[in-house]
């Protein structure tokens, strides 16, 4: 546990470090308090404010819409069989091999086509697109492991294949959901190559950007990136500690079967 927080740690003591400090021979290991300005200058100036505004609607908004659309995926891809369902979840795993770099270039004249560049809009589209296959699979995997007899007695009472699912199923693979939820937005959350290609204005730029343009040739103002970083990776330990007891689970339940 030590291991896994002390660089969200030792951000906050570079952050409340003066210059000093930061390049002293010996590395100070205790906050100092008196430097904690940064943090509010770096909230006085709104620009922080509006990047972890705009993260937080495209963590969010690409989630639900992985979520959403993946489970009538994975039950499709579980329950039902059509022609080209092995191929298709091929498919859907040979995508997580292609870097994002590779799609650049296709999504940037898609989205100028249809006018979602510098978009938070095109970004949760773009996003959702990356992540929703490992989404499906995960879920897949979860109600290959529910019983067909289940819904064969929810069949017997009348139910339709939605009832079904919302609620047989969705209840049943709730570990797994959660531990599709914390992949999709850990991966918006962090998301960078989409982010620095399709948003161009500002006002529309996620925190991920945000703090790429605190670089410069000249300087760099560490204190500064330090404090917006450990800001920055608060939301996203907050939201894994929410939901951490379900991860383990889900990741079983949705494991791949042979």
């Amino acid at each position: 546990m030590g291991i896994a927080v002390f660089p969200l740690y030792w951000m906050f003591v570079t952050a409340l470090s003066s210059d000093a400090d930061l390049f002293a021979s010996e590395a100070r290991l205790w906050p100092d308090f008196s430097q904690f300005g940064v943090f509010v200058d770096a909230l006085a100036e709104g620009e922080t404010v509006r990047w972890l505004r705009n993260s937080l609607v495209i963590a969010v908004g690409t989630t639900a819409m992985s979520i959403g659309l993946g489970i009538p995926l994975g039950y499709a891809l579980s329950r039902f069989s059509f022609r080209g369902k092995v191929l298709t979840t091929v498919v859907l795993l040979l995508t997580q091999m292609l870097p994002e770099a590779l799609m650049v270039v296709p999504l940037f004249s898609l989205f100028n086509r249809f006018d979602l560049l510098d978009s938070l809009i095109g970004l949760i589209l773009a996003n959702s697109a990356f992540v929703l296959p490992i989404v499906a699979l995960i879920l897949k995997g979860a109600i290959d492991g529910i019983p067909r007899e289940l819904e064969e007695a929810g069949r017997v009472d009348g139910a339709r294949p939605l009832t079904m699912l919302v609620r047989i199923n969705v209840p049943l693979i709730a570990p797994s959901i959660a531990a599709a939820a914390v992949i999709a937005f850990f991966h918006a959350w962090n998301e960078f190559v989409f982010a620095v290609t399709f948003i161009y204005a500002p006002e529309t730029q996620p925190a991920s950007v945000g703090i790429a343009s605190f670089i410069g040739e000249v300087g760099t103002p560490v204190q500064t990136v330090m404090a917006v970083a450990f800001m920055f990776t608060l939301p996203a330990v907050a939201f894994y500690l929410f939901a951490q007891k379900y991860v383990v689970a889900g990741m079983t339940a949705g494991a791949v079967k042979g």
